[in-house]
């Protein structure tokens, strides 16, 4: 596998932080082929690749866990961008901006996805491209699903959820401490109302963050990285809250076309989608949308991170079955 990376400017005027990651081996490019040089695969037969696959990644965490699965994938000749968000990763530039974003920073991160989904097209403009997000990601998508669908031919969530109560509480909560301590004030207590219950099915807990995953490896590795984990601003927060609650109007989802497949996957324990029972829920509202072709596959057992979980193999396939039977 080639791992290359690149930057864009975006309507904030930050650099985009983007890996590319595209099948080596079958296009023959040298192993000491210089970093960033991105247009080494154009030469590429098209015929000789399958897709690509655009990643959205989930809240407090990076673009770059996602290599195992870029890994799997472009062994099967598929083509994998995944970007850091606004206030992510290498995008967010320094640790004292990760989980600060500007007042329309969520918009934002949609419209960084879409200019990524232009990049994309203009380089391979006869492959299928299918976006996929997790988590926070999953959201997003949502919203690109009926802001910029065409550029697609299906979206996959991961880590999801549907329509849930109190989201317009926490966008109150959130916007109160956005004007008594700031907008990039580190919110403690949004964190713990988002995140503070996850864990509580897994005890004794080990670390904070073992709802993610039964493999305590990968949760420690989410734990020791600097780009995990981190405490996002009220702001953040208040941007979040209100992206939950317009993406599952109906009004909203009614524009989500009814020819582009639709697949969803998570854990059963998932506390993100509420056990099985929120993930559940989007996938009806989407049938009764009479969207032609939504799939969702709930592992039992699993977590919210199932591309993370010991079971991540079977998983991992799956989703490259799905992608191969819709392109």
């Amino acid at each position: 596998m080639l791992e290359q990376t690149f930057t864009f400017t975006n309507d904030a005027q930050k650099e985009v932080f983007v890996y590319q990651w595209s099948p080596m081996e079958m296009a023959g490019v040298p192993q000491d082929m210089v970093q960033g040089e991105l247009d080494v695969l154009q030469s590429r037969p098209q015929g000789e690749l399958q897709g690509v696959l655009q990643i959205a990644h989930g809240m407090a965490e990076t673009a770059k866990r996602y290599e195992r699965l870029a890994e799997m994938l472009t062994a099967r000749g598929w083509i994998i961008f995944a970007g850091d968000h606004r206030g992510h990763g290498k995008t967010a530039g320094t640790d004292a901006e990760l989980g600060c974003i500007e007042k329309d920073g969520f918009d934002g991160m949609v419209r960084d996805m879409s200019t990524l989904s232009g990049i994309i097209r203009n380089r391979y403009p006869d492959l299928p491209l299918f976006l996929l997000g997790h988590s926070m990601g999953s959201f997003l998508t949502q919203k690109m699903m009926y802001t910029a669908p065409d550029p697609y031919s299906g979206f996959i969530l991961s880590g999801t959820n549907g329509p849930r109560g109190m989201i317009g509480f926490g966008e109150k909560l959130a916007r109160l401490q956005c004007l008594v301590q700031g907008e990039r004030h580190p919110s403690l207590m949004l964190n713990a109302l988002v995140f503070g219950s996850y864990n509580k099915r897994f005890l004794p807990p080990r670390t904070p963050f073992d709802w993610l995953s039964r493999d305590e490896a990968e949760v420690d590795k989410y734990v020791n990285d600097p780009h995990c984990g981190f405490l996002c601003s009220a702001g953040f927060f208040q941007g979040f809250f209100s992206l939950l609650q317009e993406i599952h109007r109906p009004k909203r989802m009614r524009a989500i076309p009814k020819d582009k497949p639709i697949y969803i996957f998570g854990g059963d324990e998932d506390p993100v989608g509420l056990r099985g029972d929120g993930v559940k829920k989007l996938a009806t509202l989407y049938n009764l949308l009479l969207i032609r072709d939504v799939e969702l596959k709930l592992y039992p057992g699993g977590r919210h991170e199932m591309l993370n979980e010991i079971n991540r193999e079977e998983v991992m396939r799956d989703l490259a079955d799905w992608l191969e039977r819709h392109k």
